[in-house]
């Protein structure tokens, strides 16, 4: 065999025993759950951002993020709703480069998966303490779900992950608002299957039990833009492919048709700054067309103190800016965070 065997991961209980959401911070999360949940269906019209740094490197400069965008959520409140994003895992095209805290915990030092696990579950129970705001994670290892699930607010599934059966099952399990990616081949036709995989009902095997799921109906679609043959970004967050989007949705009768618009990525061809560009048209159409206002339920913006990235590596490091895709910096972000609340 070509393994060789580290560290055994820790049980779930073990873990949640060692590091402890306490009860006040539970109720702080299942209030913010309600509250996306009915963004979600509708009956909450206000706009949701998932925002932050692309990965989450290091606590200390997330924490302080989280508090800025505590104190930019009360500016807002009646418009909008702030997610942080602290995406602990990161999926690698290559498999090279940065995989997130989860894997290493200090960015620049070896990997150390179990150290890393609880790395990124005390930092999610520190950022709601610290900012009253549960956050959102990306999903790229269904099997350590359990160790968060009583943290997060929103989960993502990637682009790279959202043909996988068990990321579809897994959500199904889920009754919070989970995002599925389009792939980055673009078709449509994949992401809507995964979301009605998503809200259907299930037996399969999950956290090495047979399980029984009874479907997520608040799993919905995130357009994060695609490249074709040639490697060219192809976006997708224009009117006409918000509008395609809809009537594939409401071919296949899906629990609660939302789109989040992810503004980086393949839609930006990750430039960045083009973020703000992207944010602005897509809030401007909503304002055009009842029926975008309907659908586009929020977007998905990559934000940190210092903007552009640096390699995990760099000496000197700069603190708070991306170690992965680059992102906007603090002060652009807090300004298009105030036009998105004008435009919602």
């Amino acid at each position: 065999m070509s393994f060789t065997y580290r560290n055994r991961m820790p049980e779930v209980a073990d873990i949640l025993s060692e590091i402890p959401l306490p009860p006040e911070l539970g109720a702080i999360k299942k209030q913010r759950d309600d509250e996306l949940r009915a963004i979600i269906s509708g009956t909450d019209d206000r706009f949701l951002l998932v925002i932050g740094p692309c990965s989450a490197d290091a606590e200390a400069p997330v924490l302080e993020y989280g508090e800025r965008l505590a104190r930019l959520q009360e500016q807002v409140r009646e418009r909008v709703i702030l997610v942080p994003r602290i995406y602990t895992n990161k999926p690698r095209t290559t498999g090279e480069g940065y995989k997130g805290m989860m894997h290493q915990p200090k960015a620049n030092e070896a990997p150390d998966v179990v150290e890393g696990l609880k790395a990124l579950r005390r930092l999610h129970v520190k950022a709601i303490a610290q900012t009253g705001l549960p956050a959102a994670d990306e999903m790229l290892y269904p099997e350590n779900y359990p160790y968060v699930e009583d943290l997060l607010t929103y989960v993502a599934i990637g682009a790279r992950s959202v043909e996988n059966q068990l990321h579809r099952l897994t959500v199904s399990g889920l009754d919070i608002p989970v995002g599925m990616k389009n792939p980055t081949s673009g078709d449509l036709g994949v992401m809507l299957n995964s979301i009605q995989a998503a809200q259907g009902q299930h037996q399969f095997i999950y956290n090495r039990w047979q399980v029984e799921t009874a479907g997520n109906p608040w799993a919905h679609a995130i357009l994060r833009g695609a490249v074709d043959h040639h490697g060219r970004a192809v976006p997708n967050f224009h009117y006409e492919n918000i509008m395609e989007t809809l009537a594939l949705y409401e071919k296949r009768g899906l629990a609660n048709p939302a789109i989040l618009i992810d503004t980086n990525h393949a839609n930006s061809n990750k430039q960045y700054r083009e973020q703000i560009r992207i944010a602005l048209e897509v809030m401007t159409n909503r304002r055009l067309s009842p029926a975008i206002r309907r659908v586009v339920k929020g977007l998905m913006i990559e934000s940190y103190l210092v903007e552009g990235a640096q390699s995990p590596a760099s000496s000197p490091h700069t603190r708070g800016q991306s170690v992965t895709d680059p992102c906007l910096g603090w002060e652009e972000s807090e300004r298009l965070v105030l036009d998105i609340a004008e435009l919602a």
